[in-house]
């Protein structure tokens, strides 16, 4: 406390308009509010309120209003900067009020949807006060902050007082602050205990984007303010009415932990600014603009603060040579699309697989017009041999729709060399699969007394109390690859019989574990139980031998509904999501190649899901539709069949 009060009484030697603290005051808590109203005080001029007019009620099925906002004057020729947030709506007049209560029309000059920023422009006939800077380079955690805004009474600001808990964040766009931050306050400065702007604040959030993002976090203590040194950088192409988007690279990183695995590039998205520029799967990225980069996040941290159009030399180390490419971000990539060679793989036992072998071929796609035949092990893939599905997937995965690929086949003794135009990934599920051969390749036994459970069982997951129906195959075998099902009952929980009489034959038959969760309150579920869910999903992928590709979240009613949120929220582990009788429950993120995912929505008629699956399929994911009677409440005999074959070509290439 002693430490605080002599620098407070510091300030009144360092500052002028602090010289009324040395009017003998010597209580602590005063010298504080003393030194707080000082800072808004000297601030105060260059801070506008801002109202709105007109424009739409909803976007994006959230409604917004027009109620008063903050603004930052940073030019003396009439220019403002505030929150997009308050301007969703799309408002048809613009009114600002400066701090000495004139009331002018503004116009929108442009928008910054990196940082979500709008600058205005009004004509005042005077120069405009503005606030002196702060610079990014001298801020620190733990320093005082101070949220302005002006909207309660036009006629003094609103403040809220805290600290600097974060820098750099929101991939190196913001400063966080501890300051309750509310709408009031969004496009009104932080400044710091001199009165000087740290930044801008606005609703931001590190894992969304757009108007919306981060307001879900009003008033809880955190908040974020972009550094007005990078607002003040981009003022310039903002006056010159040229909207800012975000930039992209195209840039696809495998899965694995953000700030300890350095930034491996598993695919350029084709057409992408990374494909465009060089960048290959393999690719370890090391600097960006000379700065060195060893994390995934620190990759994220780089590129994202730029803007489309913007030029980054990106400096990667492939085979032992380090190359500079440089790469012009675009504000938009198409979205991804898989390709297909039109092939189902053999599961082969164990870990010595040294090729593909093809268990199905799909008629008349690319593979069967190359002449490819089930049985055939493919070899190699344009020139480089591949040593399993998982391989071959990851590598496809990099390539685009219309690519033709050059595959090195085994058929019996006899070589092969066939071309295959990659196509459109099917969404229709075949008629008929053949059975997937048991391999009789290595054979893996468990350590003694340490034999996995199968049949069918009821068991936990950790520390959460919901019961699991459980049924693995009866001669499960560790050196075999399986299936994970993960079944959500509907408007009645899953009896252990009923499930085993459902399940078991065609778990038996096809290799797969299906496991049905039961909701906290065994009777319904509720968004709480998603993380239950999610480690559910994980520890049965690290109990049995599953394969990664071959793992869907199912459901039928609300469990559906929840199916579809799994996955979303999973997208790690879940390559199937298939909603039975079920509205289909917010959308997936952009189709990536690290990622993929398919699926399966069947239901009656009255049941309105047109408009979520057009969003779906426009993302490019693959959705297999099928129509079940006006009264059907789950599916028939022929309509699971279809389901179980829709989940055993999950992992088609």
């Amino acid at each position: 406390m002693r430490r605080l009060a002599i620098q407070l009484l510091a300030l009144t030697v360092a500052l002028p308009w602090f010289t009324e603290l040395a009017t003998g005051a010597d209580d602590l808590i005063e010298l504080e509010q003393r030194a707080v109203t000082a800072a808004v005080r000297h601030v105060a001029p260059s801070v506008v309120s801002i109202e709105t007019v007109g424009g739409m009620e909803r976007v994006g099925g959230a409604l917004v209003g027009s109620g008063p906002a903050t603004g930052t004057i940073v030019s003396s020729d009439g220019y403002i900067v505030s929150s997009a947030f308050h301007f969703i709506q799309k408002p048809a007049s613009i009114l600002v009020t400066l701090a000495d209560g004139t009331r002018l029309p503004a116009t929108l000059t442009a928008t910054d949807r990196n940082r979500m920023l709008v600058l205005l422009r009004v004509r005042a006939g005077q120069a405009l006060p503005v606030p002196e800077p702060v610079a990014e380079s001298s801020l620190r955690v733990g320093q005082w902050a101070i949220a302005v805004g002006r909207t309660f009474d036009r006629t003094q600001p609103n403040l809220s007082v805290g600290i600097i808990s974060g820098l750099n964040r929101i991939w190196g766009k913001a400063v966080q602050t501890d300051a309750r931050i509310s709408p009031s306050n969004y496009g009104g400065p932080l400044i710091d205990i001199h009165g000087r702007v740290i930044g801008i604040l606005v609703p931001l959030a590190p894992d969304k984007s757009g108007e919306l993002a981060g307001t879900d976090w009003y008033d809880s203590q955190i908040g974020f303010a972009v550094p007005i040194e990078q607002v003040l950088a981009v003022v310039p192409r903002l006056k010159r009415g040229q909207d800012l988007q975000p930039g992209v690279a195209g840039i696809t990183l495998g899965s694995g932990d953000l700030f300890g695995e350095p930034p491996v590039v598993s695919a350029a998205r084709p057409n992408s600014p990374a494909a465009k520029a060089g960048l290959r799967a393999g690719d370890k990225v090391v600097a960006i603009d000379g700065v060195r980069v060893t994390s995934r996040a620190e990759l994220s941290r780089q590129i994202n603060p730029h803007y489309a159009g913007d030029m980054l030399h990106i400096s990667v180390e492939r085979g032992g040579e380090r190359l500079d490419l440089p790469v012009t971000l675009a504000d938009a990539i198409d979205p991804y699309r898989r390709p297909f060679l039109g092939i189902l793989p053999r599961r082969l036992a164990g870990d010595a697989a040294t090729s593909v072998m093809v268990r199905y071929v799909y008629p008349n796609g690319p593979a069967a017009k190359a002449g490819m035949e089930a049985g055939d092990r493919i070899m190699a893939l344009n020139g480089r041999e591949v040593a399993d599905a998982a391989e071959l997937a990851e590598r496809l995965a990099s390539l685009a729709v219309g690519d033709t690929v050059k595959l090195a086949v085994k058929r019996g003794d006899e070589s092969l060399d066939l071309n295959a135009k990659l196509a459109t990934e099917p969404e229709d599920v075949p008629a008929q699969l053949p059975a997937e051969p048991l391999d009789a390749g290595a054979v893996v036994l468990p350590p003694p007394g340490d034999a996995p459970r199968t049949g069918s069982f009821t068991t936990t997951v950790g520390e959460y109390k919901n019961e699991c129906r459980v049924y693995v195959p009866k001669d499960y075998d560790p050196a075999q690859s399986y299936g994970l099902l993960v079944w959500l009952h509907g408007d009645e929980p899953l009896k252990l019989e009923r499930f085993v009489n459902r399940w078991a034959a065609a778990a038996d038959r096809d290799r797969f574990i299906v496991v049905a969760p039961q909701g906290a309150d065994e009777k319904d579920w509720s968004i709480r139980d998603l993380e239950f869910l999610s480690a559910a999903v994980a520890h049965f992928a690290e109990a049995f031998r599953v394969d990664p590709l071959r793992i869907a979240a199912c459901g039928e009613q609300v469990g559906g509904s929840l199916a579809c949120l799994l996955a979303y929220n999973d997208r790690e582990r879940i390559r199937g999501v298939a909603a039975i009788q079920a509205p289909l429950a917010g959308g997936p993120d952009e189709n990536d190649p690290e990622h993929r995912l398919a699926f399966y929505v069947a239901c009656s008629p009255q049941l309105e899901n047109g408009a979520a699956i057009d969003r779906i399929r426009k993302l490019r994911y693959p959705v297999t539709q099928r129509a079940l009677g006006e009264k059907a409440t789950r599916l028939n005999d022929d309509e699971q069949a279809e389901l179980l074959r829709w989940f055993d070509t999950l992992d088609k290439l």
